[in-house]
């Protein structure tokens, strides 16, 4: 796939359980989130090309974060829309000729390019992958006051993450073809009738939408950090 894939970096949500902190930019291991999160993504040899959807409030502070960084070549920035389709949509009309696209949360911070691998490999099969880890706690089913209708066979449920990967063209077909809204693009792609990969994810992979999960995230990211080792004396 080598020159045959983008990305569109999602961040164009309004972080309202962020208690008044941007996550975008909240400060994580010294710099700001999206720099961490892009960090990864760019430094995949596969990606050729890439877009980093931002709220209008936050487009200037997201140039000069890139701008600080260097930035990369084939990446770009723009502005989202007021769904999440939307703001993906708004990413690909802008991403470059690739072939692949992967989508990831900005927030989705803890991402490993080992994980980028797994999809790209799983979207060969069906053109269509998406990242999950299956649900360890019990799931109930609650009726409109509170109490337990049913128990659910837990073996069967997946908890969905980012990235998800698509054939660029699969993924076209299904924003012409649907304008209902969805929670992550393979939702729409599902409607169309087309077969999606799962593929493994990461428990450590979490969403930053809490000040408690970017404190979550500061400890994943640290356990990584590989120790230095002194020469002996």
């Amino acid at each position: 796939m080598a020159g045959r894939v983008g990305v569109i970096l999602v961040g164009a949500g309004e972080s309202r359980r962020m208690e008044g902190i941007d996550k975008v930019f909240a400060p994580l291991r010294g710099r700001p989130l999206l720099d961490c999160t892009f960090g990864v993504l760019a430094s995949v040899p596969e990606v050729a090309a890439g877009v980093i959807v931002l709220s209008e409030q936050g487009f200037a502070q997201g140039q000069e974060v890139l701008t600080q960084r260097g930035w990369a070549v084939g990446w770009n920035l723009c502005i989202g829309g007021a769904r999440r389709q939307d703001s993906v949509k708004a990413g690909l009309e802008k991403l470059g000729n690739v072939e692949w696209v992967i989508i990831h949360d900005v927030a989705r911070p803890c991402v490993d390019q080992e994980m980028i691998y797994r999809g790209l490999e799983a979207a060969k099969e069906t053109g269509a992958a998406v990242a999950a880890v299956p649900v360890t706690d019990t799931i109930k089913v609650v009726d409109g006051e509170a109490h337990v209708v049913e128990t659910l066979d837990r073996s069967s449920f997946w908890s969905i993450q980012t990235p998800q990967v698509f054939r660029r063209d699969l993924l076209e077909a299904s924003f012409a073809n649907s304008d209902t809204d969805a929670t992550d693009e393979a939702t729409l792609l599902e409607r169309m009738g087309h077969t999606v990969k799962v593929f493994q994810g990461n428990f450590g992979n979490i969403k930053v939408t809490t000040p408690q999960d970017l404190a979550m995230a500061e400890a994943i990211l640290a356990s990584r950090v590989v120790p230095e080792v002194l020469p002996s004396a």
